[in-house]
């Protein structure tokens, strides 16, 4: 994996994921916990998704060539259901669904909603399977396992950092980021698309 190729790769996941967009849902399903109790919480939910996106990256090939779809397909897919992400972000349709997902917390949101599907959500778990074809190879995966671990470092840390964070950038601010989350997502995704067509020959570019 290339320099260009990892920072890609590390832009693709963090705006899929979106942290700074969890961050004031993870405030609000915390709250009435103590700092302790907030950490351990942050914690776990990193770590429970990281295991799921990871599981999902080396798993996922597999799984779809099992009942017959192939990566080419599975990265077009993959990459119109990034393009909806990054429309919900555009025009606030996922904070608005996140938020009742949020509602329907259990007590503890450790595994649900914060690990899934707020983490790793559906967009990340395709996500980690389009790179994981894209880099087939031992050291590809664990460049991309190491990528992913940075990510979700970044979001333990902004978990951390959460109530200061949203007194900082505010209500408007966490919207001004979510929407340029969303216009880099996008770009991402149409990336996607043209990939699997290429793949399939449709712009030449495969075979």
């Amino acid at each position: 994996m290339t320099p260009d190729q990892a920072v890609a790769v590390f832009i693709a996941l963090f705006v899929t994921i979106d942290p700074i967009g969890v961050v004031p849902l993870f405030i609000a399903l915390t709250q009435g916990m103590t700092a302790s109790e907030r950490r351990r919480t942050a914690l776990a939910a990193c770590a429970v998704a990281f295991g799921l996106l990871a599981f999902f990256g080396l798993a996922g090939e597999f799984i779809l060539t099992s009942v017959g779809i192939s990566m080419s397909a599975f990265r077009i897919a993959g990459g119109l259901l990034l393009f909806l992400i990054a429309i919900d972000m555009l025009f606030e349709k996922r904070t608005e669904r996140r938020g009742r997902q949020a509602e329907d917390a259990r007590p503890d949101p450790t595994v649900f909603p914060l690990a899934t599907p707020l983490i790793a959500g559906p967009g990340a778990l395709a996500a980690m399977v389009l790179f994981a074809g894209q880099h087939p190879t031992p050291a590809g995966f664990l460049a991309l396992n190491g990528i992913l671990a940075a990510v979700m470092v970044l979001c333990l840390a902004l978990f951390l950092a959460g109530g200061f964070i949203a007194r900082f950038l505010g209500k408007t601010g966490v919207t001004v980021v979510t929407r340029l989350l969303g216009m880099l997502l996008a770009a991402l995704a149409v990336q996607f698309v043209l990939d699997g067509l290429a793949d399939v020959g449709v712009l030449g570019g495969g075979g």
